[in-house]
């Protein structure tokens, strides 16, 4: 099949020829040259996939209200300046006076609302929307049960942004830095629909748009001269490549062929430190890497007791130490240490000898009726990097002993979180990066109905705790609610909590503006090359 090349804006704005089917990007002074870990699942934000990686391109080519510096802290973005009420329901926008998308078109507040109303209209079935449901009628929208002309967003004149939420959420700014509360194009979502992102129509706000895309090759972006503070962009561009082989990523580095590599492999880290000093960057991240258990009808991990003994035979500190070489850190919990305001919990049993744990486990799995004669036998998902491929067969080697059967299934990163989205597997690799500070952006994601809880998780003694933190503004309350609720996902053994990750990016030593933070965002606006020769 031939590649699917996208010219996004041709001659209609930028004035210059794209030849089709090349995979050629215009030749820039200086262009950004970034290794990613894949293609984004789509441009427009109601229909991302919610990988990682669509943060470097979706974070580039939009800007939200709010935005991140470089140091990770959350700063103006589209808007100038915002109030919130004395209770804490009401958030109000200003925005700023020139912002523009990249036709030239000024960015009104209805964008703003009509992007909201679009990530809880039901049919979308945006994976970001229950990050929002502190909106009023959030929640109830995306479930069916309210109109979406209810929601609690309003735009009394083009400059002015109103949030009306369910209940005081002091880190409401650091959620509308989120790439899914970008804004959207009104007057041409007016003209093309849901066809508004596709290659002839798109335009963007962010400092950089969009130029052309060659699926599984590169997407090519230059800059966005309407951009608001587009006098401070030194890029001229950016090109996004997606690359899943952490090694190739390395090899393309070490050629020249990149400026900046979003993960290496983790077992190269030590000689990378001798060879590449100024350019290895490993940083603390609010990140975990776990399995997600099936838990639906049908499924073998849906009895606790095989969730149990899967946990209780996983050595963690084999994979950190021999396989990341111990670049992170083994985890008892599903929340990071180091979270504001938060003790991460740990799950029962893992603190017992490893003997003791494969006895409990052998007879959790005989009780649940495996055996010699019955095998257990198990589906595990991962996408395709090294590391990933060497954990799941270190999983299947360490359940190996209990006699169960494990069938190893790759897939390229947006294949496998939609295999994950539809259930089709017993275990599945899957990690969550903090959108922000705070441990119900994690344990968020096990809620009944939310969109990242693969496996389908189940308890209503866990969502309960999680509505009362949420109406909890006692922030001593809220942290003792959020640790009972982690406490009962970990004593369900809802997950299979592997390690808590770090950052790893490969950085040109020629770049400036590049600054290691905890949320691992890093918008090119702000990089900048020491000179031109690169």
């Amino acid at each position: 099949m031939r590649p699917h090349v996208l010219s996004l804006l041709g001659r209609r704005l930028l004035g210059a020829t794209f030849v089709l089917g090349l995979g050629v990007a215009p030749a820039m002074a200086d262009t950004l040259r970034v290794g990613t870990q894949g293609d984004p699942a789509s441009l427009d934000t109601a229909h991302i996939g919610g990988s990682v990686w669509e943060n470097d391109i979706l974070g580039d080519i939009y800007e939200g209200l709010v935005t991140l510096s470089p140091e990770g802290q959350y700063i103006p973005g589209a808007a100038k300046s915002w109030q919130v009420s004395d209770d804490g329901l009401t958030w109000t926008f200003t925005l700023r006076d020139d912002a523009r998308w990249s036709d030239g078109e000024p960015v009104v507040a209805d964008d703003f609302k009509r992007a909201f109303t679009r990530l809880m209209t039901p049919s979308n079935a945006a994976v970001y929307a229950s990050l929002f449901y502190p909106i009023k009628n959030g929640r109830a929208i995306t479930e069916g049960t309210a109109a979406p002309e209810t929601l609690g967003v309003d735009a009394p004149d083009a400059r002015t942004v109103v949030f009306h939420l369910e209940r005081p959420t002091p880190y409401f700014e650091a959620l509308l830095a989120n790439i899914a509360a970008s804004p959207v194009p009104t007057h041409v979502l007016d003209q093309f629909g849901d066809h508004w992102a596709e290659p002839e129509h798109i335009v963007t706000n962010g400092a950089f748009t969009p130029t052309d895309w060659v699926a599984n090759d590169h997407l090519s972006t230059q800059k966005n001269t309407y951009f608001h503070d587009a006098a401070s962009v030194s890029l001229d561009g950016v090109t996004f490549y997606p690359i899943e082989n952490r090694n190739t990523g390395l090899r393309r580095f070490r050629a020249g062929e990149f400026d900046l590599v979003r993960d290496f492999p983790p077992e190269r880290y030590d000689a990378l430190k001798e060879q590449l000093p100024g350019a290895v960057h490993l940083a603390p991240q609010l990140a975990n890497y776990y399995f997600a258990l099936n838990q639906r009808d049908g499924h073998p991990t849906a009895d606790a007791r095989v969730r149990e003994a899967l946990n209780l035979a996983v050595r963690r500190d084999i994979i950190t130490d021999k396989i990341m070489n111990g670049t992170v850190t083994a985890a008892r919990s599903f929340v990071p240490d180091g979270v504001n305001q938060y003790d991460a919990q740990s799950m029962p049993g893992l603190e017992a000898p490893m003997d003791e744990r494969m006895t409990r486990a052998k007879r959790l799995l005989s009780d649940a009726g495996y055996g010699p004669d019955r095998p257990l036998e198990l589906t595990l998902r991962y996408s395709t990097t090294e590391a990933n491929k060497r954990i799941a067969i270190a999983l299947a080697s360490m359940w190996k002993p209990l006699g169960i059967k494990t069938s190893l299934i790759n897939a390229e990163g947006r294949v496998h979180y939609a295999d994950l989205a539809a259930g089709t597997f017993d275990v599945g690799r899957a990690s969550w990066v903090a959108d922000f500070d705070d441990a119900a952006n994690f344990l968020g994601i096990l809620e009944q109905g939310a969109a990242k809880n693969y496996g389908g998780y189940q308890s209503d003694a866990f969502d309960e705790l999680m509505s009362r933190a949420a109406r909890t503004q006692d922030p001593e309350t809220r942290q003792t609610l959020l640790e009972r609720a982690e406490r009962q996902m970990l004593g369900d053994y809802a997950l299979i909590p592997i390690y808590i990750d770090t950052s790893r990016n490969l950085v040109n030593p020629k770049l400036t503006g590049f600054a290691d933070n905890v949320l691992n965002r890093h918008l090119s606006r702000w990089i900048k090359f020491v000179d031109s020769d690169h």
